[in-house]
């Protein structure tokens, strides 16, 4: 071994630092998404509405089981889950939209 293999050894991983830099960078500017990507996407969305509203469908019962009020709860409960659904899934799509 010389005097020269440690800083070949420096010039070759700073040369794949670079390149690997360079990719990543590459990737970002060319960031083309996959059809999966957006049903991947679809999938998040539709579950981060579906499953507040089944929770609140779910809670109405529950209280409605509960109570003798005149008021229907399971309703109440399920626009309840359905805004925050509809809340929860413009928050997912905003934040895919700003990592563009």
């Amino acid at each position: 071994m010389t005097a020269d293999d440690p800083q070949r050894e420096e010039a070759e991983a700073g040369r794949a630092i670079r390149r690997s830099a360079a990719r990543k960078q590459r990737a970002r500017r060319e960031r083309r998404r996959s059809a999966l990507h957006g049903l991947g996407l679809f999938g998040l969305v539709g579950w981060a509405v579906a499953l507040p509203t089944l929770l609140g469908i779910a809670l109405g019962l529950w209280i409605d089981s509960r109570s003798d009020s005149a008021m229907s709860w399971t309703l109440a409960m399920l626009l309840a889950g359905v805004a925050v659904g509809c809340l929860n899934a413009w928050y997912w799509v905003q934040r895919e939209s700003r990592d563009d």
